[in-house]
Order: C-alpha cells, then sequence, then structure tokens
C-alpha cells in the first residue's frame, strides 16, 4: 500500500464489510487511464434529438428507511431498454454518427461493425443503437446465458455469439474477433490500453446523474451506488461532486463475492478478485474499470460489500413500494436500506439519501 492510501475497515459481520476511503485521491491511481468525463452538456444536446429520450422519474419515500427519507432515481424505463445502460452504448454509437454528419440517419454507420460481450443490458444497448443508424452488432455471450437472451439480442437485430464459459471467455472472444475483422471493440468496462469508448460511454451515464440532482429538492446527505466494474458509480459520483461538492457521503456498494473496487482501493492498484456466483449478477465482476478505478479513488467515501441475502432479504419490501427491480439493480437501496450500515454512516431523521434503481425486475 503507497504512502498516500488510507483506508480502515470499520465493520465485518459475515460477509458485510465497510471500508472507510479515508484519504480520497487527488491523483490516480493507475496512469495511463483517464478520470471519468464531467462533460453532460454532450450528452444532454445529443438526447435532445432522439425522439425516445426523455427524463426518467425520482420517486421520494418517507419511513421507508431506518433513518431519514430516501429518493430513488428509477432508470426502469429508460428509453423502453429497461435499464440505464441505455444511455451507455448507444450513446457512443449516436456519437459516432454525430461525428460524421449533422444529421446522422438509419444510414450512417453502413459498412460498421460494433462488437461485445454482454449477459445484460449492455448488448441491448449496443444493439439497439447499431440498429438505428446501420451498423451491425455483434454480441458474444457465455454458453450458460439463457436462450431468452439470445432471443431479445436477436430482436433488437444484434447477432448473438456463443463462446467461453463464463463472461471472461466471451469477452476474449469479443476482443479477438474485433481484431481480426477489424470490427469496433464497444465494452462498458476499461482496461490498459482501452480507455476511449469506454470513457465516452461512462459519459453516458451523466445523463442520469443531472436529472436526479436537479429534482431532489436540495443536496443529498447520503448517496448509494452500486457497482460491478464501477461505471455507473463512477460516472454518478464524479458529477455529484462537480455539482454538489464534499456534502453528500458517497457509498459504492458491491456484492460479497466480487469486491474489486473495494480490494483495488485498500491495495492502491487494480485488483483481480476470486468468488463464488452471486446473485447479484449484473454486479458481479471481479475485476474493476480503470477509469471508474481513478474516478472512485477520489471521489467516493465509502465500499461497502453486502452478501445476496441482506440484498435478496429487502426485494419484497421494494417491490411493495413499487421499487420492483433485481438483486443488482436493488443493491445500492437494499444498502440504504441497513440498519447496521445507517448506524455507521450516521444517517439520522434529517438525511436525505439518494439511490438508484438501475433495471427492471426480471
Amino acid at each position: 500500500m503507497d504512502d498516500y492510501t488510507i483506508y480502515e475497515t470499520f465493520h465485518q459481520e459475515n460477509e458485510m464489510r465497510l471500508v472507510k476511503n479515508a484519504e480520497r485521491r487527488t491523483n490516480k491511481v493507475i496512469n495511463g487511464a483517464p478520470f471519468p468525463s464531467t462533460d453532460v452538456n454532450k450528452v444532454s444536446s445529443l438526447l435532445k434529438k432522439c425522439p425516445i429520450a426523455s427524463e426518467t422519474p425520482l420517486l421520494e419515500l418517507s419511513d421507508f428507511l431506518p433513518q431519514g427519507n430516501l429518493w430513488v432515481k428509477d432508470e426502469r424505463e429508460r428509453m423502453g431498454l429497461g435499464s440505464f445502460k441505455a444511455l451507455g452504448a448507444a450513446y457512443v454509437i449516436a456519437s459516432d454518427a454525430q461525428s460524421l454528419t449533422e444529421t446522422p440517419c438509419s444510414t450512417t454507420l453502413e459498412g460498421k461493425t460494433y462488437v461485445t460481450a454482454s449477459a445484460g443490458n449492455h448488448g441491448l444497448s449496443l444493439a439497439a443503437g447499431a440498429k438505428i443508424f446501420g451498423a451491425k452488432a455483434i454480441v458474444f455471450i457465455s454458453e450458460t446465458v439463457p436462450e431468452t437472451f439470445s432471443d431479445r439480442l436477436r430482436e433488437k437485430g444484434a447477432i448473438p455469439v456463443r463462446k467461453g464459459s463464463d463472461y471472461a471467455a466471451s469477452m476474449s472472444a469479443a476482443l479477438e474477433a474485433a481484431k481480426e475483422n477489424d470490427w469496433i471493440l464497444l465494452s462498458d468496462s476499461s482496461w490498459e490500453n482501452y480507455t476511449e469508448k469506454p470513457l465516452k460511454l461512462m459519459e453516458g451515464y451523466l445523463q442520469m446523474a443531472e436529472e436526479a440532482m436537479k429534482q431532489c429538492e436540495s443536496k443529498a446527505t447520503h448517496v448509494f451506488l452500486q457497482a460491478g466494474v464501477g461505471g455507473l458509480a463512477g460516472a454518478v459520483a464524479a458529477h455529484i461532486r462537480k455539482i454538489w461538492g464534499d456534502t453528500p457521503t458517497i457509498t459504492v456498494v458491491e456484492p460479497s463475492a466480487a469486491p474489486a473496487l473495494q480490494a483495488s482501493i485498500e491495495l492502491g492498484k487494480p485488483v483481480l478478485t476470486e468468488g463464488p456466483d452471486s446473485v447479484m449478477g449484473r454486479l458481479d465482476c471481479k475485476e474493476p474499470s480503470f477509469i471508474a478505478l481513478n474516478g472512485l479513488a477520489r471521489d467516493a467515501d465509502f465500499f461497502l460489500t453486502l452478501d445476496d441475502d441482506e440484498v435478496t432479504i429487502c426485494l419484497e419490501k421494494m417491490s411493495n413500494a413499487n421499487l420492483a427491480t433485481t438483486a443488482s439493480g436493488g443493491a445500492g437501496v437494499a444498502a440504504a436500506m441497513n440498519n447496521q450500515v445507517a448506524k455507521l454512516l450516521k444517517m439520522n431523521s434529517d438525511s436525505k439519501t439518494l439511490c438508484f434503481l438501475s433495471e427492471v425486475a426480471e
């Protein structure tokens, strides 16, 4: 651990672990990767040209959390794709089209092929964006991905390709295919020498942060952000710090089975973690995005891991409050509902907590 990184473990009980980012960095964890973008004007300007783009609601719930009020940014109907990731890959592809002409149309990207690996919403976003502008979309999926998801990709115009026993193997196949065929690789993570497209993709996520902050009647005191590779969390945290400053306590929430960001923060470098599969499948990522890690080391106050039971036990109450979602989509809300977390983060009756409901229930 280097001399400018100081972390303190506050609590460990069963699989829950809360780590304080005691000395938030002003320098990068990874010098070869950028910090997240905070240029929301680019996103807003482009989305104004999209006929299906519209603001998603902010839900307010009182007497739902152990302490204080809850604001939930509801991304379940974003652009008809059921997830915040509609703002990601589709935004990158739209930006590519915009760079070629002021008036992109259904043939602007003809002849181009975008490729990725996905088991969920990122693949659907890529498929939707490619279809709009005439590009081809190829999505590598592992052998464990249900055929129903493969069918959804086809409905969006993508070509699903089964390769590998898990996500990592399918991503390796997508990388190789991109190199061999001169296709455009569009991942929602970033790594050494691969940051340009993911930086733009995370920029798209700024739109939901901008909307949420305008919809909130005042600054939030606490923000909980679920994370896999960290794209959502990194983008939203960066925008919150730009607009709200240091006022909110920002906590990043990961599965105990995949503490990629927490472990990387503690060691001061990217870490490949190991663990069993988590019911929080969209968050079950064993290594972090380099861009997200740089941003969250600077912007987040705490890194929290929860085990599967600590999240799934909250889903019924969430559903009864019109917050039906998956364990992945509701992990941030579940963290805010946790009595021990509320106590450790000094939440009280005056607290105003902001969370993001990131996908529809399955």
